[in-house]
């Protein structure tokens, strides 16, 4: 009976051991599996062509290496500023002539007419004979069709100007009208001239009977200002007094889309006092084209100016 004991407690000492060896094998199986299923996930991770190749990937890691390795450089010194230019104010880009001119003037002060159209004939700086311009800024709104201020005036003084006028009438109309001082007058001579494109004329008079025949003509005449208007005195029944009109010194002023008239007044060889006196037929016209339904101020400012000259601002209450 001893002896059976002593057996059944070795089997079980061997039956441990035996136990042991086999939680080994089987923990080394484990592993070599697990290394096996690693190889072969990152063989099907990588491909032979694409983002997946071991060329792409490769690149992929060189290009966060140099990112790591610029982020632990030092920074570069930054380069110093260089000092901004000042701006200098459009009188001192000026010539030297037009700042001397502009010395005779009191910027802060307003003129009467007859004082700023002596000081814009003796500021005048070019060697030609300059042309004095007038600018009347109102207070309208050129979008609504009672505002949108628009005349034509004969200057008593003429504006200096020499005016090429085309007339396009028939028959007896027409050489009235070359009597006149008519520079060229009929209607086939005018056709052909626009068939072709060609305009020889800063004005063209045209009778209301026949201004259908230039309706064809209105893109080329239009965009250049050349279209007959009765507003600007070029559709007229009277082909001889449109004509004299025209010979005289007629202008025609409208504002622009800020509300601003530019109007050349005369020459500088004029003198003050002719100046003066188309200043005046101006001045009586833009009186009369106010607005009933303006309710704010209607003249705002005023300037006098030559050509490429220092500008004169005048009083408004002038106007």
């Amino acid at each position: 009976m001893a002896d059976a004991k002593k057996t059944t407690k070795k089997t079980k000492s061997e039956e441990k051991a035996e136990l042991e060896a086999i939680k080994k094998t089987d923990d080394a199986v484990v592993e070599t599996e697990a290394k096996e299923v690693v190889e072969a996930s990152e063989e099907k991770t990588t491909a032979k062509a694409g983002k997946r190749s071991a060329k792409a990937i490769a690149e992929v890691e060189e290009k966060e290496a140099k990112e790591e390795r610029k982020k632990e450089a030092p920074a570069k010194a930054e380069k110093p500023k260089q000092p901004v230019k000042e701006t200098r104010s459009k009188l001192e880009r000026r010539s030297k002539k037009y700042k001397e001119a502009a010395k005779q003037i009191d910027g802060d002060k307003t003129y009467s007419f007859s004082d700023a159209l002596e000081l814009a004939c003796k500021t005048s700086t070019t060697k030609f004979d300059a042309t004095v311009e007038l600018h009347v800024r109102l207070g309208v709104d050129p979008r609504q069709a009672d505002q949108n201020i628009r005349d034509n005036v004969v200057l008593p003084a003429g504006s200096g100007k020499t005016v090429k006028i085309a007339v396009f009438a028939e028959d007896d109309v027409a050489k009235a009208a070359l009597k006149a001082g008519a520079d060229i007058a009929g209607t086939e001579e005018i056709t052909k001239l626009l068939d072709k494109g060609v305009i020889e004329f800063d004005v063209l008079i045209c009778p209301p009977n026949l201004m259908v025949k230039l309706a064809k003509y209105a893109r080329l005449l239009g965009p250049k200002g050349l279209m007959p208007n009765p507003k600007s005195g070029t559709v007229t029944a009277d082909v001889v007094k449109g004509v004299e009109a025209a010979k005289a010194g007629r202008v025609e002023y409208r504002v622009d889309s800020t509300g601003i008239i530019h109007l050349g007044v005369g020459k500088v060889s004029f003198g003050a006092a002719k100046l003066q006196q188309n200043v005046d037929a101006i001045k009586e016209s833009i009186k009369q084209n106010k607005p009933s339904s303006l309710k704010s101020t209607y003249v705002r400012s005023i300037s006098i100016t030559t050509t490429m000259g220092p500008s004169v601002w005048v009083n408004p209450s002038e106007i």
